[in-house]
């Protein structure tokens, strides 16, 4: 079992290092994640022919092989794929992220978008995230908020995780999202599967614009956030508020069934009907 691991924060990430070493007691573990930030960056490639991508070797203690590629976690993922470390893997797992990566989140989140294309590839994956004390349950969290992450309880529960999904290989690749509180594991309630909740976690979010001291027609955008609010307990989101670990199952972008004609298949008709 070769597993590929990788994150959205960077290979200087405390989280990735955990789960690394978390995931050899399941079969060879090789590091491949960007060299710098790229969280919310979904399952971007971005523009590799002005890009032009480079990898180097990098050290993490406990991990033979590691890699530090200078793109998003998809990219990643693709040149794994692709041959570039000569093995075929097996298994994508993705994380730990500071900051659930539920409800809105799941659309943008580069942690989710790593396992979204290795299921493109046929490698099944597992995203990992972690709530962050005092920041509700979306959100990334910052380096002076994530001080006191209880990183060894998402690295253990991942673990089961992975465990699982080896030991009973469902008949397709799937794409497991797992959020865990920021608990010491004995105080986790317990879990739950869950659906990508769809309601906000918070009141408001406003974007402003202040004018940009010294230029003229430029300006700096002032994020105002609301207060947090409660999330139903089947949702992802909602299950971690509660101390519940969220284990949801994230489908293939398909297309979606309307009835009757629409407006824009009335304007390609009118368009292109001779």
């Amino acid at each position: 079992m070769n597993i590929l691991v990788t994150n959205d924060d960077g290979i200087d990430s405390v989280g990735l290092h955990v789960l690394a070493r978390a995931m050899r007691e399941h079969g060879n573990v090789t590091v491949v994640a960007p060299d710098s930030e790229y969280s919310g960056a979904s399952a971007a490639f971005g523009a590799i022919h002005i890009m032009r991508p480079e990898v180097h070797k990098a050290h993490i203690d406990g991990i033979d092989e590691s890699w530090a590629l200078s793109g998003p976690p998809a990219l990643c993922v693709m040149m794994a794929h692709l041959g570039l470390f000569d093995k075929k893997f097996d298994l994508v797992v993705s994380g730990i992220n500071p900051g659930a990566n539920v409800g809105r989140s799941v659309y943008h989140s580069g942690t989710i978008g790593a396992t979204l294309t290795g299921r493109n590839y046929g490698m099944s994956g597992v995203a990992v995230s972690q709530a962050v004390t005092g920041f509700s349950v979306e959100g990334q969290g910052w380096d002076e908020m994530v001080k006191g992450q209880l990183w060894d309880t998402a690295a253990t529960v991942a673990s089961h995780v992975v465990g699982g999904v080896i030991a009973a290989p469902h008949h397709e690749p799937i794409v497991v999202n797992v959020n865990v509180p920021n608990l010491p594991l004995d105080e986790v309630k317990g879990w739950r599967r869950t659906r990508v909740g769809h309601e906000p976690p918070r009141a408001m979010v406003q974007a402003t614009m202040e004018a940009k001291e010294g230029h003229t027609s430029s300006f700096n955008i002032k994020m105002s956030w609301g207060d947090p609010l409660p999330l139903p307990i089947d949702t992802d989101g909602g299950a971690v508020e509660a101390g519940e670990v969220s284990i949801t199952f994230l489908s293939r972008l398909t297309h979606h069934e309307l009835d009757g004609e629409t407006g824009a298949e009335s304007a390609l008709a009118a368009l292109l009907t001779r």
